[in-house]
């Protein structure tokens, strides 16, 4: 097929917008927190439902993107993503944003499954490792940005008059005088403005790989049975809950222990966080190139215990900088994992890989493991759980044994 450089740049746009919708709750949870006078374990629900919903429909997912097709299934998750934003801007309630989330959660993780194919068959193949990489870019450049909007959208809403016609706009819809609610009425318009573009495009048809295709339920339930494919399921439920552990709570912890602005300098220290995250990533692919990945692996999560356990224990300074540090190191991680899984099974990829999918409910589970220990132990030794997560995945780093492993050059070889 014919090179179709505008959807290229359509699915980069959406993975930027799947990136800032997602990574936002990190900024908001501080707010949202003293909005509805909530402990630490009621606000940990709402990160819950919006990953809950990725690990109960990666699997679903990419069986009805295999019946119905990608059009279909993209405008049928942005539709949901619309309704989700939208219920919470007309509604803005505790019990809403539950719900409102766990919806989001559904659209999003039906867009993850669709765009790597999509992505490889508008490339071309032969394009598609550069392209994935700059969809990770693209996936950072957005988590660095939105807490930067979200604290811009904050400080002009509380200006009078409000200048900015599209902000004054926003104000207007805002309700119960709750103006953060703000940024799901630019979340409404961003969906429906995407939904809309999406309708006016052709998509090609997408030739599945076999390790892209959904098997059947056979072949999952005797995957469910390897003790390779539980272990490594583990390993990513690991990995996703300490990035969103993090994520989430770090804003909190920072308001709580060092009284940071949630708004300014909490929104900031998440921002950098995805910032480092994504150039974490870009040093990773260089490493690889030299250091076998489970090297690669021991090093960063022995490092991320160290930065984790600074940004804990130290000062506001030291914390301001440790946390953000911290998502350099764990960026290697949930690539790593994932091939080392791949490299460990000789068949049946596909499968393998929404059940690693479906381990992106660690996001869900472990913040709200954090939180309800925050209730009883005080937030800064409820993040100590992290240490639990992070010694799993080094136990990996010890325990794969990959059939393939990554190939390697020398520093001679390199520059030869």
């Amino acid at each position: 097929m014919q090179r179709n450089n505008f959807l290229v740049g359509v699915i980069l746009l959406i993975w930027f917008v799947i990136s800032f919708v997602t990574n936002i709750l990190g900024p908001l949870m501080p707010i949202i927190i003293q909005t509805y006078k909530l402990s630490l374990t009621m606000a940990a629900f709402l990160p819950f439902s919006f990953f809950l919903a990725y690990g109960i429909m990666s699997i679903p997912s990419g069986m009805m993107i295999e019946r119905i097709g990608e059009k279909k299934s993209m405008l049928i998750a942005f539709s949901l993503n619309f309704i989700g934003a939208l219920a919470f801007g007309l509604y803005p309630q505790y019990g809403i944003a539950l719900g409102s989330l766990f919806i989001i959660g559904i659209g999003m993780a039906m867009l993850q499954v669709i765009i790597n194919p999509l992505m490889r068959t508008a490339g071309g193949e032969e394009n598609f490792a550069f392209f994935s990489v700059m969809g990770q870019l693209v996936f950072g450049l957005a988590s660095f940005i939105s807490p930067f909007v979200f604290s811009y959208l904050l400080a002009a809403l509380s200006t009078s008059p409000i200048e900015n016609p599209l902000i004054a706009r926003l104000a207007g819809l805002v309700k119960d005088n709750l103006s953060w609610t703000a940024l799901y009425w630019l979340f409404s318009f961003i969906f429906l403005l995407i939904l809309l573009l999406l309708s006016f495009i052709k998509m090609p048809v997408v030739e599945l790989k076999d390790d892209e295709k959904s098997g059947a339920k056979g072949v999952y339930l005797g995957l469910l049975k390897n003790k390779e494919v539980l272990l490594f399921f583990v390993g990513i439920v690991a990995y996703v809950g300490t990035e969103q552990a993090l994520a989430n709570w770090m804003s909190e912890f920072l308001r709580a222990y060092h009284g940071v602005d949630p708004n300014q300098e909490g929104a900031q220290a998440v921002a950098w966080f995805w910032g480092l995250m994504s150039l974490g990533c870009l040093l990773g692919l260089a490493l690889l190139k030299l250091w076998d990945s489970k090297l690669i692996l021991k090093i960063a999560t022995l490092i991320s215990m160290v930065t984790v356990s600074v940004a804990l224990f130290g000062d506001k300074d030291m914390a301001l900088y440790a946390f953000p540090t911290a998502g350099f190191f764990i960026s290697v991680m949930f690539s790593i994992i994932f091939s080392l899984a791949l490299n460990s099974v000789a068949q049946h990829h596909g499968s393998f890989s929404g059940i690693l999918c479906s381990g992106i409910f660690g996001g869900a589970l472990v913040p709200l493991i954090i939180g309800s220990l925050g209730d009883a132990i005080g937030l800064r030794y409820a993040l100590m759980f992290v240490y639990i997560t992070l010694a799993y995945i080094l136990f990996l780093a010890y325990y794969a044994k990959p059939m393939i492993n990554n190939k390697t050059v020398s520093l001679k070889e390199l520059f030869n």
